[in-house]
């Protein structure tokens, strides 16, 4: 993790918001109803069976210190409200039929203190700010997953469930460690079921507890695949893995990635990839989409959430609040067992304003007058079409 630079004082909403505004705790399966709106998803009959799906995913979420104070200035001195900054995304995150997020840091206590870089404390309202803004289910292993011990990951999960939002990645017990996260792409027996798995590179030097080596699932292949196949026998249709991986700072993926994304997702079980989708994290910055032996990875999203930052030149970097949700349309099998294929593949690039600490819709932003972000989002597409993409049918969604 790379530090931020920490503004002198809170801007004033600017204009462009108005223009804008328009994460292991493996559980068992919940009810079939996602909790959200009937509006959710992409709708349609399928009463009799199997029905498409809407599935997005997002990029970290790290409240640095000058995200916290944001927090706490929108809360008008009644604790920390997160939702005001993400109100700009809700529309596209809330209108998925399963939304992930990821939750890079851990919770501090109730009431703080709370910290941002390099050890990072988190307040626990964030979680029903996630939930507020539509998402379902967070990745939480990550590089700063064991910055306040276990302690720090029972607090987050705690919150998560309190909030009503499923993880992966991180647990409280082995038990909860060797469950699989599945979860229901919409209402209905013939919903969709989605596991959730998530894994991270490693979690900056700091051991696992040692009567506690499931805290935090760390980036093993063979276990990767091992936990797939276990959720396909716990009734997955749809596996996807959030990776938190890669090097900061590299708009392109580095070797490890690309190897460790070939190896994965050429893995088959009965004529079907072990791995559906793969969502990648960490880089802090935007890198590419791409389709490896017929299954989508996205190599990263870049920061959904983050204060201004420096780079490892030790430069103030923009790059380091622009992102990309990804958006994967599945359509159901031809046959019972059959492979949930991806119909349609889209991204919508974002940009966390540091000045007013609002996620910003680029695409609603642009349509709404703000032309001087058209850059910004152009640089976004050049990098997430990189690898060709384009040609394997992503676009860039609303």
């Amino acid at each position: 993790m790379t530090q931020r630079i920490r503004p002198g004082a809170v801007a004033a909403l600017a204009l462009l918001l108005a223009a804008a505004t328009g994460c292991t705790g493996h559980q068992p399966t919940p009810p079939a109803s996602s909790g959200h709106p009937a509006a959710r998803g992409v709708g349609g009959g399928h009463a009799e069976g199997p029905r498409p799906f809407t599935l997005l995913t997002a990029g970290d979420v790290l409240p640095h210190s000058s995200v916290i104070d944001r927090a706490a200035a929108d809360a008008g001195g009644a604790g920390y409200d997160f939702a005001p900054m993400l109100a700009g995304v809700a529309p596209v995150v809330s209108g998925a039929d399963l939304a992930f997020c990821h939750m890079e840091t851990v919770y501090g206590k109730k009431g703080g203190p709370y910290t941002g870089y390099p050890s990072f404390k988190s307040p626990p309202e964030i979680a029903s700010a996630l939930r507020a803004t539509g998402f379902d289910s967070c990745s939480t292993a990550s590089n700063h997953t064991l910055d306040d011990g276990a302690e720090g990951v029972r607090r987050t999960l705690d919150a998560l469930d309190g909030a009503g939002i499923r993880h992966a990645g991180s647990a409280r017990t082995a038990a909860e460690a060797a469950r699989p996260t599945i979860l229901s792409a919409g209402p209905g027996e013939h919903a969709a079921k989605v596991a959730h798995l998530a894994y991270t590179y490693g979690t900056n030097g700091k051991p696992l507890p040692a009567d506690r080596p499931w805290t935090v699932d760390v980036t093993d292949e063979r276990r990767i695949i091992e936990e797939a196949r276990a959720a396909r026998r716990a009734g997955a249709d749809v596996v996807v893995l959030s990776l938190h991986w890669g090097t900061e700072w590299q708009d392109e993926p580095d070797a490890r990635q690309r190897e460790l994304a070939r190896r994965i997702t050429a893995s088959t079980d009965r004529g079907r990839p072990d791995i559906d989708v793969v969502a990648g994290t960490h880089a802090h910055v935007p890198q590419a989409y791409e389709k490896v032996n017929g299954v989508w990875v996205v190599y990263g999203m870049g920061d959904q959430i983050a204060g201004a930052m420096i780079n490892d030149e030790g430069v103030q970097d923009p790059r380091g609040n622009q992102s990309s949700m990804a958006r994967f349309t599945f359509a159901p099998p031809a046959e019972a067992g059959g492979r949930w294929t991806v119909k349609k593949a889209e991204f919508v690039p974002q940009w966390y304003d540091t000045a007013t600490g609002r996620a910003v819709n680029l695409n609603a932003a642009i349509d709404g007058g703000a032309g001087h972000l058209r850059g910004v989002r152009d640089r976004i597409r050049a990098v997430v079409l990189s690898r060709g993409a384009e040609g394997d049918g992503l676009r860039m969604g609303e």
